[in-house]
């Protein structure tokens, strides 16, 4: 039986409420900058994981699982940005490093080129200095 779409997103906002409700964590109302993250988080990761079936099943196994994974990373990266957990942070910080070695893992496997590196999102970019010296 296939499970709903919008079943993990029912999921999360109930885990949120309850957390809310504790106490715990941020905000989590509609609107909040935290779940306004998660959300876009969760409709990009479930769109992008609707795929034609390519005939090949590891192709599309990793067509499916990188934005499965990269899902979990930006998830990681909302909790980063809002949370206040220093626990939950740290293992928010794991599930980045941990996703994005399998994402490599699994291009590699089937051929693919890794990805370019880029700064780590929650890390400021930056800033370009003018050149003061004469």
């Amino acid at each position: 039986m296939p499970v709903p779409r919008s079943l993990p997103r029912a999921c999360a906002a109930l885990l949120l409420t309850l957390c809310a409700s504790a106490g715990l964590g941020v905000s989590s109302a509609p609107g909040s900058p935290y779940l306004t993250e998660v959300n876009a988080a969760m409709d990009r990761m479930m769109k992008a994981m609707m795929v034609a079936p390519s005939g090949d099943v590891d192709a599309d196994f990793v067509t499916m699982m990188l934005p499965h994974h990269q899902g979990a990373i930006d998830m990681a990266v909302a909790e980063l940005r809002h949370g206040r957990n220093e626990q939950l942070k740290r293992i928010a910080q794991e599930i980045i490093v941990d996703q994005q070695q399998e994402i490599a893992a699994m291009q590699l496997a089937i051929g693919r080129p890794l990805p370019p590196s880029r700064p780590v999102p929650t890390q400021p970019q930056p800033a370009s200095t003018p050149c003061t010296e004469h």
